[in-house]
């Protein structure tokens, strides 16, 4: 149940529930580099490698919000210890995997773990810290996400490189044991369950609608542009309206009759909630610089893949270190934090454009530094301005729609984003014409963050 008492092992407590939060993006970030080998020694198809990536993506995007609200009904040390498990049992599957259509249905089966697994971290923050030990307790959450951008590129390079014990790309998944081994029995020791206190019981049509429509959208979005958007990428996306429309329309009827929906409709009567996942939605539009930032690097300025990883850099490290000055800055700015840290972001956009467009690559380091401090300022802030619109006992509805927001709006401005910018920049571009792609991208991306800022900043 919710309690008002203050658990005296809340800070061991946060320290298991961040491996829940580094897993799932660590995941996703790890196994991009691997993919040529994965390629190479399970003779994969290139559509099978896009699939390693798609499927886990799609999965963990799809069933976040079920995994928040399994968190609420059923209790979230339970659920976080059970999504634990899960995940290091479906990283088995994928690092033993003996061919390509296995290591995708684990890549399925550990995206659905890791949604189960991560939004009870942010949920059990909300119920287990008081309010003025809430902004640190998020800056070790944002800077988790930050440790995860940094690590994951360099520790898979690392891991396939060293080829440990033989084990080759294998290792970017069984390291995840370790850390499951240790984490189930910590969480065990540490954790204090903490549920919604009116024992509600899972809407599962509800459910099943929710992922079909959310599933029906994201996966057009996600592998629409690797395959020249065919024809099935536009009946999904046709199918997606009425599948969600229908769940809308159930949630609504479920919750007059008081009978457990899996979202709440009144909750969106809040205009700050509305106004707070609007700019959670434009804010995640940087999701698309990774991509067509890597592009620029390699094709543009003739950089290899470690140049290019190395290049980024900056940016990860602004990340992991952004979250621990935002308590200073909440302690000025209010509710303002997280709009601050979007207009650092777009400051370092619009010097990255500058300098690129003159040719002045040796300093990008700068401003790179800039927009990854600024995301690192941003994330917990709105986080927060998101969790606490809800009432406690919804905290982890709340996680999981924050955290769907961010996922879904990285698929849509990776498509919309990457596919401007392929547009402008075809295959045989040469450089200044990439160069003058990637300044119009760059700039899409800077407005979109401006919209983010501008629904911030209104209280």
């Amino acid at each position: 149940m919710e309690t008002d008492t203050v658990d005296p092992r809340r800070w061991m407590a946060l320290a298991v529930l961040l491996t829940g939060t580094l897993l799932p993006p660590l995941d996703f970030f790890i196994v991009n580099v691997a993919l040529p080998t994965i390629r190479t020694d399970l003779h994969a198809s290139t559509g099978d490698s896009q699939l390693v990536v798609s499927v886990y993506a799609a999965a963990y995007a799809v069933t976040l919000i079920l995994g928040g609200r399994l968190g609420d009904i059923y209790g979230r040390k339970r659920v976080f210890i059970f999504g634990m498990l899960g995940f290091g049992v479906t990283s088995a599957l994928c690092g033993f995997a003996p061919s390509p259509a296995i290591l995708v249905a684990g890549r399925l089966l550990q995206g659905v773990a890791a949604a189960i697994m991560g939004p009870q971290s942010l949920a059990s923050i909300h119920a287990l810290f008081p309010p003025k030990e809430k902004n640190r307790a998020l800056s070790f959450y944002g800077a988790t996400f930050g440790l995860a951008s940094v690590a994951g590129q360099l520790l898979g390079g690392v891991l396939v490189s060293a080829d440990l014990f033989g084990l080759g790309w294998r290792s970017v998944f069984l390291i995840n044991l370790p850390v499951v081994v240790l984490a189930i029995p910590a969480a065990l020791i540490f954790l204090k369950e903490n549920r919604a206190e009116k024992s509600d019981v899972l809407d599962v049509p509800g459910a099943i609608l929710l992922a079909a429509g959310l599933l029906a959208f994201v996966l057009p979005l996600i592998g629409g542009r690797e395959n020249h958007w065919p024809w099935w990428c536009l009946i999904l996306l046709i199918i997606s309206v009425p599948l969600l429309l229908a769940f809308w329309y159930y949630e609504k009827k479920k919750e007059s009759r008081d009978a457990s929906p899996l979202v709440y409709p009144s909750l969106f009567m809040k205009s700050g909630l509305r106004r707070n996942l609007a700019a959670a939605f434009f804010f995640y539009a940087l999701a698309s610089f990774f991509l067509i930032f890597a592009v620029y690097e390699q094709d543009a300025l003739g950089h290899d893949t470690l140049a290019t990883g190395l290049a980024i850099l900056p940016l990860g490290i602004g990340f992991f270190l952004g979250p621990w000055c935002s308590p200073a800055i909440v302690s000025r700015l209010g509710s303002r934090t997280a709009a601050f840290g979007m207009i650092l972001e777009i400051t370092g956009l619009i010097f990255t454009v500058g300098l690129s467009l003159n040719g002045i690559t040796s300093y990008l380091f700068l401003p790179l530094f800039i927009i990854g401090l600024g995301q690192g300022i941003a994330i917990p802030a709105l986080v927060r301005l998101n969790v606490d619109q809800v009432d406690p006992r919804f905290s982890g509805l709340a996680a999981g729609l924050v955290s769907a927001t961010f996922q879904i709006s990285a698929a849509v401005f990776v498509a919309l984003i990457g596919g401007l910018f392929f547009t402008l920049a075809q295959d045989g571009a040469n450089a200044s014409e990439i160069q003058f792609s990637f300044g119009i991208a760059i700039s899409v991306i800077g407005f979109s963050l401006a919209a983010a800022a501008m629904l911030c900043w209104k209280r």
